[in-house]
């Protein structure tokens, strides 16, 4: 075990063989042997041996101990519960067998076996916690039940009955059994016996989290629509603490409710069950004052009470009352907000909610009147004033940030937009004199101020100024020098080195940031949307990798969360645990990242290292399985993970969100029927008799090329959709989602030659099944499908010719859209050699046996049927074009050495001198990534040109 332990597994299988010697019936050392074998790769070996031990039905501790550890390895959890099944009945006293059986059951979801195993373990050893192991078992039928009629009538009651059962006897004890009781009511939406429970003797028991009861009774009083009740709890809680947000929040509902409402509170007896109630615009005004003079007495200035104040007169106003001009006027509010709170870095964001409030007339004066107030200090004249401390700095940061919100710089002229760039960069290098004594790991004061430098310079950049984005890259490199732990600056460079076709710096970038755990479903998409698509193969490989790991891992880790919940009682997790696990399931970006992940694989290796066969085989992939749950699609991407100061007019908007879900899962399915296309490539294998269709029917090929006729119709139908779609031109935010890959595979031609690929496979199936007698029309289809493929592809590979980086004006110009055509070249050609290889497959038969007739009847001139010549002249024209393809590649390449880019950041009048240094580097790593692309993309064809040399029948 030890040497299990220290990963040395070859010792480990020594020394139990060493012990097996001695001992041949020795169970547990049979397993840890296992154990070692499934360490070293040796799968099979370690199940036969496991099942050997496993049919013995082993009870001592040891044994089951290692035979569970080594299924868990196996991802084979639902072996564990036979193994505990069996020693339960050997031992059917033990209470940890039984526990172990509980939480067996846990692994794999069997709710129903773990209610029986929870009431078993009951009647052995009556703890409380087993009895509601029980009954939580109920709850998770009813939240797994399909029908939610049977959950509401059997399983719910069921569980309400069992816990009423336990409070008339006086048996619960803990607070995790009255949580559970509450969870039970409110899921049957008996939200007033709920109430009574929380409010009740049982409601005592619930301590555990601050003000878990008044958070529970104020959810019951809404589903209940008590208002009254609403608005005195909300009432009362502020008194106590003033600063609580989500109180004022309610407050305001309320009082509006009973407004609306017309409710007044009776004449003798309590307004509410829990006192008095606010039913006036005049109470909640004067409420709001009174919350504020408090706040002036109080040890630490609070925002809630300043903030509530602008909340109402927006609520006032949006509800067109006239009594708003009792609360005072907001701009002059927001400023003595700012005089008071402008130093902490929450100002801005506490402002932004309000700034529409102030008419756009004002903004330039409102700003004006905020910067009066920052101590600033200018050295000379003609200087820009600058903060002398960290407070002074703060103030000034969010004047700049609310003049961006305002859109005050987006009217600016051009001239006066690289002014304000230039002022910004100063006061960012001022700055850093604060952060000197700042840790690695920590951001500098200024970053802000560099940050939004550099989205004034991407306005300029969509403008068509194309300096500016180098400038943006400069900007950034230099601000991650100096502040090396700020995510918003990585962020910003992967997005924008991805916009101008360079992968190659996004890598390192990407793992710098330590994306943990979810982070690889929010932001992953930022990574595998560019890293194949710019011919970066191995580090698409590689960025898949890291989500796939995540994805899979998920589902073992969630088990043990659920299985800690139950031994800790925290059961409201429990059912938040599998919903989290549901919504990783059905992400779409898992979805995006298997399918792009397994056409990856199969380009780089399929009739290259493997057959096609082999490798489909190996990712168990069939044509009639979708594994993708359509309807039940999330999309879990953090589309705001990016800074935006912008206005809303610009900023990413809900509508952004659902036509980006919209296009990511078109493209998704083009791209899940194309590999269930090419996956159904192998499955149309040579076991045809012609014209026989009785036995070709019972061979179920007949049934395989139906299947990839049905799926040729579902990819015509989604093309057509993806083309509708973009007929929109749709235009994301520059830091918005980033678009797919979908127009370019439209405008390039690849959807064509595909399509017309797939179409081409069914023609050589009909050649096959018929025979090559009485086929000369299919033939000349074949043959002209043949000729329009090679014109085609031919028109794709022109659509990748170009300078991939250019010089103009002084500036470097990318264009990642040749780089894209050529990555959507190198799959089409792929797909056509697997096509071609079928036909290969399929005329190869029918051409030994002509050969085998010409022999039988000495003939010289049996005549070859056209559709040989037809294959062997466009087989040759593949050869051509994909050795064109590598020429023109290594001239790329040659191009990409030679350019000198020192000379170009001379001319630049922006930046300063130190600043030039990392321009070059920019540079060099944007012309280095281009030129690693290239290069991968000619490795990667001239390996599928050795492919195309083998193909002559």
């Amino acid at each position: 075990a030890d040497y299990l332990d220290n990963g040395n597994n070859k010792m480990a299988i020594q020394q139990a063989d060493k012990l097996l010697k001695k001992h041949k019936d020795l169970h547990c050392a049979k397993v840890l042997k296992a154990i070692g074998l499934q360490r070293t790769g040796k799968q099979d070996e370690a199940y036969a041996l496991a099942q050997e031990v496993a049919a013995l039905e082993p009870t001592d501790d040891n044994s089951l101990q290692a035979l569970t550890i080594l299924y868990r390895e196996m991802h084979r959890p639902e072996l564990v519960t036979k193994l505990y099944e069996a020693a339960v009945k050997k031992v059917p006293n033990s209470e940890e067998y039984h526990s172990h059986l509980f939480m067996a059951y846990a692994r794999v979801g069997e709710y129903k076996k773990m209610q029986q195993a929870g009431m078993a373990l009951y009647k052995i050893v009556p703890k409380n916690p087993y009895y509601f192991w029980s009954v939580m078992s109920l709850i998770m039928q009813s939240i797994s039940a399909q029908d939610e009629n049977l959950s509401k009538t059997m399983f719910l009651p069921l569980a309400e009955r069992m816990v009423e059962k336990m409070v008339k006897e006086d048996k619960i004890e803990a607070e995790a059994e009255v949580e559970l009781y509450y969870m039970i009511l409110e899921r049957l939406e008996k939200y007033k016996e709920a109430l009574d429970v929380v409010r009740g003797k049982l409601g005592e028991k619930l301590t555990s989290e601050l003000q878990s009861r008044e958070n529970k009774c104020m959810a019951m009083y809404k589903k209940l629509h008590r208002w009254p009740e609403c608005n005195a709890l909300a009432r009362r809680l502020l008194l106590k603490n003033s600063d609580d947000w989500q109180f004022y929040i309610t407050y305001f509902d309320s009082v509006f409710q009973l407004i609306d409402e017309s409710w007044t509170p009776p004449a003798e007896e309590e307004h509410s069950l829990e006192g008095e109630v606010h039913c006036s615009i005049e109470q909640a005004v004067n409420f709001i004052e009174e919350r504020i003079s408090e706040e002036s007495k109080s040890s630490r200035p609070l925002r809630g009470p300043y903030l509530a104040k602008l909340e109402l007169i927006r609520r006032l106003r949006h509800r067109g009352c006239n009594d708003e001009y009792k609360l005072g006027d907001p701009e002059e509010l927001m400023f003595q907000y700012f005089k008071k709170f402008g130093d902490k870095p929450c100002c801005f964001t506490d402002l932004k909610v309000f700034v529409d409030l102030l008419p756009p007339s004002q903004y330039t004066k409102f700003t004006r009147q905020l910067l009066d107030v920052i101590p600033l200090a200018a050295a000379a004249e003609n200087e820009v004033a600058l903060p002398g401390d960290i407070k002074a700095l703060q103030q000034h940061l969010c004047v700049v940030q609310l003049s961006r919100l305002l859109g005050i710089y987006h009217a600016m002229e051009k001239k006066q937009k690289l002014a304000v760039v230039r002022e910004l960069m100063l006061r960012y290098h001022h700055g850093l004199e604060f952060g000197k004594s700042c840790l690695k790991t920590e951001l500098q004061f200024s970053d802000y101020y560099c940050l939004l430098a550099v989205h004034l310079l991407l306005d300029l950049w969509l403008e068509g100024e194309e300096a500016a984005v180098w400038q943006c890259l400069t900007l950034l490199e230099e601000g991650l020098s100096h502040s090396p732990s700020n995510a918003q600056f990585k962020l910003l460079l992967i997005r924008i080195y991805c916009r101008l076709g360079a992968f190659e710096p996004v890598s390192e970038l990407y793992s710098s940031l330590d994306a943990k755990h979810i982070q690889h479903d929010t932001i992953g998409y930022l990574l595998t949307r560019y890293a194949g698509s710019l011919g970066h193969y191995a580090a698409a490989s590689q960025s898949c990798n890291f989500a796939l790991r995540f994805f899979h891992s998920n589902q073992k880790d969630t088990s043990e969360y659920i299985i800690q919940a139950y031994k800790y009682g925290a059961f409201e997790k429990i059912p938040e645990f599998i919903a989290f696990r549901n919504r990783l399931n059905s992400s779409l970006h898992f979805a995006q990242v298997r399918t792009e992940r397994m056409l990856l694989d199969l380009l780089l290796e399929a009739n290259i290292s493997t057959s096609l066969e082999e490798s489909i085989k190996s990712m168990s992939l069939s044509p009639e399985e979708d594994d993708i749950p359509w309807k039940d699609l999330r999309d879990n991407r953090d589309l705001t993970v990016l800074f935006s100061w912008d206005p809303k007019d610009r900023d990413i908007s809900e509508e952004h969100r659902k036509l980006s879900l919209e296009e990511e899962t078109l493209w998704l399915r083009i791209r899940s029927l194309t590999l269930r296309l090419v996956s159904g490539l192998p499955t149309l294998g040579h076991t045809i008799q012609p014209k026989n269709s009785e036995k070709t029917a019972e061979n179920g090929v007949s049934s395989k090329i139906d299947t990839i006729r049905a799926l040729l119709q579902q990819l015509e139908a989604a093309v057509d959709s993806g083309k509708k779609f973009l007929e929109q031109k749709i235009q994301y935010p520059v830091l918005g989602p980033p678009p797919t890959r979908m127009a370019g595979f439209f405008s390039s031609g690849s959807c064509q030659c595909q399509t017309s690929l797939f179409y081409l496979v069914s023609d050589i199936y009909e050649l096959d099944t018929n025979g090559l007698e009485d086929s000369a029309e299919i033939q000349e289809r074949i043959g002209s499908s043949f000729k329009s493929l090679v014109e085609h592809l031919t028109d794709l590979f022109n659509k990748c010719k170009g300078d991939l980086i250019e010089v103009r004006d002084g500036t470097l110009k990318t264009h990642p859209n040749l780089l894209e055509n050529l990555v959507f070249f190198v799959e089409t050609i792929s797909i056509a050699l697997w096509v071609s290889s079928y036909c290969d497959s399929v005329l190869r038969p029918f051409k030994s046996n002509l050969q085998k007739k010409k022999k039988k009847k000495k003939e010289s001139s049996v005549a070859m049927p056209p559709v040989f010549t037809h294959f062997l002249d466009y087989v040759t024209e593949l050869q051509t074009l994909t050795s064109n393809v590598i020429d023109h590649i290594k001239g790329l390449e040659i191009i990409l050495t030679a350019l000198k880019l020192e000379e170009l950041s001379l001319k630049d009048t922006l930046l300063l001198q130190e600043e030039k240094k990392f321009t070059k580097t920019v540079q060099g790593k944007v012309q280095s990534s281009y030129h690693h692309s290239v290069q991968e993309i000619g490795e990667l064809l001239k390996k599928r040109l050795d492919t195309i040399k083998k193909l002559k029948i």
